[in-house]
């Protein structure tokens, strides 16, 4: 699995302008943390081969026994091997995929304060803008940057992830979004969300890392923070986060002193 001393992977895909006269950018995973279940999860235990590989497939990757890449894409065969065509998928998705249910106050005090959200996802472009769009409104899902990886439908009906870094045991590594902000003469502070084992590329690099607990037990990347000595914040939902991010934004508190906290009450 790719690590940080390994060379940046070439991206297939093409990045966002990066924000570089901004204060503050929150970057966020968007399956199982915006929203309340990961949409992949989903698919693979109603449509693939089920709940259970698809759970040892993520203690695999967390043990290292497995990269991400391989495990994930293993993952979306198993549904469209069993014949569930992508847009089938993708409706299928915006019927059963429910937002996070402070995600919409988050957004706005983000966008009062002109703090940019941008989604830095392991999933795909397509189904996270149709199920953004069938929650928040299609006026605003086009005001959120995503970078994500791609889908490839073939001729006959099968389809494929497209890896934003298929030379990387992630697949896309999110350490990338990061990385370009630490180069800047003046960098903003980098709040990043996530909730698995998609998010380790990019816990270590953000300036506050905030950490979804997940009621079912399924805390990877808590687990994976607190093997690794890395600070974090845990959080429910985003409006418990909002407390937390409102006071750094607005000066009442640092970085350090919010991460020492350890937890979005």
């Amino acid at each position: 699995m790719a690590t940080t001393e390994d060379p940046a992977p070439k991206s297939t895909l093409p990045y966002p302008p990066l924000h570089k006269d901004k204060k503050f950018v929150v970057l966020s995973d968007w399956d199982g943390t915006i929203t309340t279940r990961d949409s992949n999860d989903y698919m693979t235990d109603e449509l693939g081969y089920g709940m259970e590989k698809r759970r040892q497939g993520n203690l695999d990757i967390l043990a290292g026994k497995v990269t991400f890449r391989d495990a994930f894409r293993e993952m979306l065969e198993s549904v469209s091997g069993n014949g569930h065509s992508f847009e089938f998928c993708k409706e299928e998705l915006k019927k059963n995929i429910v937002l996070d249910a402070g995600f919409k106050d988050f957004y706005r005090y983000c966008k009062r304060h002109d703090v940019p959200i941008v989604i830095i996802s392991s999933g795909m472009a397509p189904i996270i803008r149709a199920v953004l769009s069938n929650l928040i409104g299609e006026e605003d899902s086009n005001t959120i940057e995503i970078v994500s990886n791609e889908v490839e439908v073939h001729e006959d009906g099968t389809w494929s992830i497209k890896y934003r870094h298929p030379t990387s045991g992630f697949g896309h590594d999110k350490s990338q979004a990061i990385l370009p902000y630490r180069a800047l003469p003046e960098p903003p502070l980098i709040f990043f969300f996530g909730d698995g084992v998609s998010d380790m590329s990019a816990a270590r690099h953000a300036d506050v890392l905030f950490v979804k607990e997940k009621p079912d037990g399924e805390n990877d990347l808590a687990a994976y923070c607190v093997r690794e000595g890395i600070p974090h914040i845990l959080f429910a939902d985003f409006g418990r986060a909002l407390a937390v991010v409102a006071d750094v934004v607005e000066g009442r508190t640092s970085a350090k002193q919010a991460l020492d906290r350890g937890r979005a009450d």
